[in-house]
């Protein structure tokens, strides 16, 4: 049976066919569910080795180091802050995209797919009441940008074990992302104004 809209006729073949096809990215969203199960187990294994580092393991400590392509020419035995604060913000940077994957998931299902109805729910997230495709948008952007923040964080406390043209270019393009950002927003705000305008 073709769906209809409230008090409506029933859609066409056509434009039935053309509106079911938005289920087809169902399939996307439950993989970056999956992809989020598997930041959830690398979040977990790195906070492993450092506990484990903490406590005086050295293959937890060599493994750490090896993630974070932390380089020195003394051989480090033990722990130390710089190591500590790299994993950390690793460790950060699963959380932020981790956040990330769930506005994209949450967010791009109730705008492209089906409503949620999740208006009496008790853990609806604030931001889902007034989410469209330009919230989305600018959402995701300042999203991207504290990523970005976080790996040229990284980058620059580490930089003794980085080529000087890696970190010029890890700075334009974060840069490149402020603006972009920024570009976003001044767009959605104009046409934001310009709707407001024509409904008055």
């Amino acid at each position: 049976m073709l769906s209809s809209p409230p008090g409506g006729s029933p859609l066409r073949p056509l434009p039935s066919l053309i509106f079911a096809s938005r289920w087809l990215q169902l399939p996307l969203y439950l993989g970056l569910i999956v992809a989020q199960g598997v930041y959830v187990f690398h979040f977990w294994v790195e906070l492993v080795h450092l506990l484990e580092a903490v406590f005086g393991n050295s293959d937890a400590l060599q493994a750490l180091i090896s993630g974070i392509g932390y380089k020195t020419d003394v051989q480090i035995t033990k722990i130390n802050e710089t190591i500590i604060m790299l994993v950390v913000l690793g460790l950060i940077d699963v959380v932020m995209i981790s956040n990330l994957l769930i506005m994209v998931i949450v967010g791009g299902y109730e705008t492209f797919v089906s409503r949620m109805n999740l208006e009496s729910h008790p853990d609806q997230p604030e931001w889902l009441n007034h989410v469209n495709a330009s919230v989305l948008k600018v959402k995701l952007s300042t999203a991207i940008i504290g990523i970005s923040s976080i790996h040229l964080l990284k980058t620059f406390i580490n930089a003794a074990n980085y080529d000087l043209k890696v970190l010029m270019w890890q700075t334009i393009i974060h840069i490149a992302f402020l603006l972009s950002a920024l570009a976003i927003a001044l767009t959605d705000r104009l046409m934001s104004h310009n709707a407001a305008s024509a409904d008055h």
